[in-house]
């Protein structure tokens, strides 16, 4: 059967101090007929020698809850903005999340949620700034620095493929300069700039260094 979800949701959001940009988030989930899968294995008989099952063959099914499934979580993320001069726009942001899902205890359901309970970012970034480097001025260019974490869970994906994700923190960073001239901007960074080699599937492959340079061009500007 297809799934049904009745949710609560309640927020807030403000500036305050003229600098501080807050928005936070709760929400609370009520599910009928929760889609997970079942796990089981079919069997031909049993060796009469050795009692051990013959003709074995592991098998998921979808499947629907049997009970009421709620799920809840919250999301708080702000920016605070500051600096005049030297730093047009410059900003210390960051986000954390929390989630939960809950079953019955008694459900033989695997419900596969696949989220960690617990997540965080923490950003600083800046844009139009103004430096000299010796008789050099350099302008218009900008940087963003974000340090993620996410915590351990229990991916449950397909019986062989079924286990803990470890928790990891990734870095990520990027320069990018305007040219005004052309409107263009030329941006150079890395994802996972450190290399921490991780993964987010269970199964599946670990994720390094990601580096990339971009050129985003107005050709309106070349009219």
């Amino acid at each position: 059967k297809p799934e049904k979800v009745q949710s609560l949701e309640v927020g807030y959001r403000a500036t305050l101090f003229n600098n501080l940009y807050l928005d936070a988030s709760y929400y609370f989930s009520y599910y009928r007929d929760f889609i997970g899968f079942n796990v089981g294995v079919d069997i031909d008989g049993f060796d009469p020698d050795t009692n051990f099952p013959t003709g074995v063959q592991g098998y998921r099914v979808s499947a629907n809850a049997t009970d009421i499934v709620t799920t809840q979580g919250t999301t708080i993320g702000f920016n605070y903005y500051f600096g005049k001069g030297l730093v047009k726009d410059f900003a210390f942001t960051g986000n954390y999340s929390w989630n939960v899902l809950n079953s019955g205890d008694d459900d033989p359901l695997v419900p596969a949620f696949n989220t960690p309970e617990h997540k965080f970012n923490i950003g600083v970034n800046g844009r139009g700034i103004k430096t000299n480097i010796g008789n050099l001025a350099i302008k218009d260019w900008g940087f963003n620095v974000n340090y993620k974490w996410v915590e351990g869970f229990l991916f449950e994906g397909s019986p062989q493929f079924t286990g803990n994700i470890p928790s990891y923190s990734l870095l990520d960073a990027q320069i990018n300069y305007l040219v005004k001239p052309i409107k263009s901007v030329v941006k150079v960074g890395a994802s996972n700039i450190l290399n921490n080699k991780q993964f987010q599937v269970y199964g599946g492959p670990r994720i390094g260094r990601m580096a990339y340079v971009s050129i985003t061009m107005d050709l309106g500007s070349f009219k």
